[in-house]
């Protein structure tokens, strides 16, 4: 049987840093996450590298849907034709909503 999600609480990564309009509407969503399902949504910025830093941070947590990226289309469609070599696959990651 498939557990309860979230069981725990759940950190969402925001490729840019405080105060920037990514981060407003990941914490405005967090919140109302939080209180429509029971459990903290926490966000960490991770900023730096057109927001390689913070996808790659996502790409090595354990992939069980409690560590969540939330950044604009850089990280996981343009940078791949920008760098010559990534620390992570961007088509690894699951798609999940497109915020705003």
């Amino acid at each position: 049987m498939a557990q309860a999600y979230p069981a725990r609480p759940v950190k969402m990564v925001v490729t840019f840093a405080a105060g920037q309009s990514i981060d407003i509407l990941a914490r405005l969503i967090g919140q109302s996450l939080s209180d429509r399902l029971g459990q903290q949504f926490v966000v960490e910025n991770r900023p730096g590298a057109g927001g390689n830093i913070g996808a790659e941070a996502v790409a090595r947590a354990e992939p069980d849907g409690y560590t969540l990226l939330s950044a604009p289309p850089p990280p996981l469609v343009i940078n791949q034709h920008l760098y010559p070599k990534l620390a992570y696959d961007p088509g690894a990651f699951e798609k999940i909503v497109v915020l705003a």
